[in-house]
């Protein structure tokens, strides 16, 4: 089957973030995120919760690479007291738009449901702030949004984002190289192999697991019933980001000169992107069949970049 590039909306709150701030120098937001060396992989973190990205990657350790990749360089801040990083934020918003995150979404209230802390991370574009609110483009569907000071606050300490620091925003955003596309993803390729391989920075909780093991697991979850949550994390996030991000990985390495691997890459997308439906009627036997078809690919793709 012919791939065709996926254009739409999409859980593509960092990308599109950073695209924000680069302006109109900004390539896609389809090669940041393959920049950050994300796709490359699947995870089951803990035995529980399961991303369609690299075993140990997360985003944090995915953002100089992307930016150094596509010739750019930002300044990051992070950390202190809150009214500390309150006024520290004011003041970068005083002379442009300022890049923050993560944010635990759930307490996002202008996001419908919103309530409280869910585990889930955003990232945003913060234009203003004032006493009272201070003002975002939320690439979720929201622009020029307002958040309650309290509440923003309350989000970007992260305390129940399970990576980063509190308080980060990223300012200072420069120019440092003229890259094309198909160069920024050809230098993340040697970082890709490693990912597939499972080489990471992080230690991993007890019951981790990565690619063709974590696709086997998970189907076997599936089957099980997709409890504790399992499936309203694929319908609602990890599906959608998933089939996108290898939609968009298929692309970049068509770009860059790797049909082979691009080939595999957007058959990954259409098994990812085919358990939606399944899983949002209850079809599990379905969605756990796309997952042990999933399960061999990631050595095809390593072999198909090496």
């Amino acid at each position: 089957m012919r791939h065709t590039p996926y254009v739409g909306s999409g859980p593509y709150c960092y990308a599109n973030s950073f695209a924000m701030l680069l302006g109109e120098r900004s390539p896609s937001t389809a090669v940041i995120e393959v920049a950050t060396g994300g796709p490359f992989g699947m995870q089951l973190v803990g035995g529980r919760t399961v991303f369609f990205d690299a075993y140990g990657w997360n985003p944090e350790l995915g953002f100089d690479q992307a930016l150094r990749a596509v010739g750019w360089t930002s300044t990051v801040s992070r950390g202190g007291e809150p009214a500390e990083a309150l006024a520290r934020l004011a003041e970068a918003a005083g002379k442009g738009p300022v890049w923050v995150g993560p944010l635990e979404l759930g307490h996002l209230r202008h996001h419908p449901e919103m309530t409280g802390p869910i585990g889930a991370d955003h990232y945003v574009v913060v234009l203003d702030v004032s006493d009272e609110r201070v003002l975002v483009h939320d690439p979720h569907g929201y622009p020029y949004a307002q958040v309650p000071v309290g509440d923003f606050l309350a989000a970007w300490r992260a305390e129940t984002v399970d990576y980063g620091e509190p308080y980060t925003m990223r300012t200072g955003f420069r120019q440092v190289a003229e890259v094309t596309d198909a160069d920024a993803i050809r230098s993340i390729v040697p970082t890709a192999v490693d990912r597939l391989d499972m080489r990471t920075e992080l230690a991993m909780p007890p019951g981790s697991l990565g690619n063709g093991e974590a696709a086997e697991r998970v189907a076997q979850l599936v089957e099980d019933g997709a409890g504790d949550g399992l499936r309203e994390h694929l319908v609602y996030f990890a599906l959608r980001v998933g089939a996108r991000r290898l939609a968009d990985t298929a692309d970049c390495l068509l770009l860059a000169g790797y049909p082979e691997a691009a080939a595999v890459a957007a058959g990954q997308a259409r098994l990812v992107g085919s358990m939606q439906y399944p899983m949002v009627v209850g079809d599990l036997a379905a969605a756990a069949g796309a997952l042990r078809e999933l399960a061999p690919t990631y050595d095809r793709l390593r072999a198909a970049l090496a």
